[in-house]
């Protein structure tokens, strides 16, 4: 192999590709990072057996190749190199670099017992926004917990019907639903699916796309593409593929309240000042924080009270619609809610004290987030 390319355009790449390496002590070869120039596109590649991401860096070939090498120690050379032309060659199982003023051999390993990344079939696929995918990604991977007895619930639900995306995650605990506008070329009629994701793609995926993964700020769409037991995300000129999980998702539609006793309207800032204030006086363990809607009041009041550390009570000044009403639920997961609710405004609406508490930002029907209560 040999072949010039910039140090940003290299950077970048691996950053793409880096992130799942460096965890495997079975197969040391996963590890690496795969550099190949073959059919006049110098590409970069990474697996972990579940995940392969890949991605095409820009530069000249002079000689086609491939190598693998430590992701770690070239991610960490070439990032303190300066953003010039780094001329790349290997020599067997040596890549060498040499740039102004740097001259570099690694150690690395030939490509052959590298495991491939699936191609999948690229006929049919799912488009999405690409700002909208980011944002759904990010309103719904936080409630999701790796579970190895429940493998449904170490993943989010994507549940594809004609135009329209929804996605679910939950941990048992709290649950957030986002539905996002798609497009296909799939024909009418077949453009149903329902699959889970495991949340560990989803994380990486999130990670590549909120990076500067790419000078072209005209990139708008991600194409999805589905087969039976796998799916690839491609946008740009990054590919990310995965397995799917291949597991029943729970049905928690019906975990999720359609008529409400109670509600109020809030501002979100306020509320989030107001639970972390009794956060602080909350049991230990417990993570226990009340809120009560009191129409007599005209106010939420979120309270916690603690033995050891003494109490806290805030009053919210807001027009309750309905009955008296309280919940005591865990002021973390509250506060991941809030701080993924992108509104200025929060409709929080109660049942009762036994009862899910959920929570819409006001002005948008594409999100939702309920909490399971702590009873007493």
């Amino acid at each position: 192999m040999k072949i010039t390319v910039l140090q940003k355009n290299l950077k970048q790449g691996i950053f793409v590709t880096s992130s799942i390496t460096g965890k495997n002590t079975n197969l040391p070869i996963l590890n690496n990072l795969m550099l190949s120039a073959i059919d006049g596109a110098i590409k970069l590649s990474a697996t972990d057996l579940e995940v392969g991401v890949s991605t095409l860096v820009r530069g000249k070939i002079d000689e086609d190749g491939t190598i693998t090498a430590d992701a770690k120690i070239l991610a960490g050379y070439i990032n303190l190199l300066p953003n010039n032309k780094i001329d790349i060659s290997t020599n067997e199982t040596e890549l060498q670099l040499e740039t102004e003023g740097y001259k570099t051999k690694i150690k690395g390993e030939l490509a052959d017992d590298y495991p491939l990344i699936p191609e999948l079939e690229k006929d049919y696929y799912y488009q999405v926004k690409i700002n909208d995918f980011k944002q759904a990604i990010s309103s719904v991977v936080f409630a999701v917990m790796f579970n190895e007895n429940r493998l449904a619930l170490s993943g989010v639900l994507f549940d594809i019907n004609n135009d329209t995306l929804v996605m679910a995650g939950t941990d048992s605990y709290r649950l957030a639903e986002r539905s996002v506008k798609i497009t296909s070329n799939i024909p009418e009629g077949e453009n149903s699916k329902r699959i889970i994701i495991p949340i560990k793609t989803l994380q990486e995926l999130n990670r590549i796309i909120s990076g500067d993964f790419s000078d072209n700020k005209d990139v708008e769409d991600i194409k999805i593409y589905i087969t039976e037991n796998q799916i690839a995300f491609s946008f740009d000129s990054i590919e990310l593929v995965s397995r799917l999980i291949d597991e029943q998702y729970p049905d928690y539609k019906q975990i999720i309240p359609t008529q409400f006793k109670s509600s109020c309207i809030v501002d979100r800032e306020q509320l989030i000042r107001a639970v972390k204030a009794s956060a602080l006086f909350s049991k230990t363990g417990v993570n226990d924080v009340n809120l009560d809607l009191i129409a007599e009041k005209k106010g939420l009041i979120v309270s916690a009270v603690s033995s050891q550390a003494g109490e806290n009570v805030t009053n919210i000044e807001t027009k309750v619609e309905g009955v008296d009403n309280g919940v005591v639920i865990n002021y973390k997961y509250l506060i991941d809610g809030l701080n993924n609710l992108n509104s200025d405004m929060v409709k929080i609406e109660l049942v009762d004290g036994a009862t899910p508490c959920l929570l819409r930002p006001v002005g948008d029907d594409s999100y939702l987030y309920i909490i399971m209560p702590i009873k007493k």
